[in-house]
């Protein structure tokens, strides 16, 4: 791959909905397996961030930036709240969407480097 040259895909928005689709499987896992019952609204935010964020895996795709920064930032809040189990990859994902955001061409400028 030549320097400069960009694919149509972002590799670090594919990193970070895997990670979040995967930990959403694993906490199913883990859960059933101690027979406890699974927390609808984490399992439910790990899955939505999950697809956020691979909805902005396509460069071209309307709404990315603002996709990629809503998974970052659940992504993030749960890896918090779920720290002493599966949090610290939900934290690495969210901050994998969070700069595939910041990375992206399409995003606005920022006001205070404009001056």
């Amino acid at each position: 791959m030549a320097a400069g040259r960009r694919t149509a895909w972002d590799p670090l928005a594919a990193t970070a909905g895997a990670i979040a689709l995967l930990m959403t499987v694993l906490y199913l896992w883990l859960i059933g397996r101690q027979g406890g019952q699974a927390v609808a609204w984490f399992v439910g935010g790990t899955a939505a961030a999950g697809l956020l964020a691979a909805y902005g895996v396509r460069r071209a795709a309307a709404h990315r930036v603002g996709a990629l920064a809503v998974a970052g930032t659940i992504m993030i809040v749960l890896g918090v709240l779920g720290i002493l189990s599966i949090g610290l990859p939900l934290l690495v994902a969210g901050a994998l969407a969070l700069t595939a955001a910041l990375r992206s061409p399409g995003r606005a400028p920022d006001p205070a480097s404009s001056s």
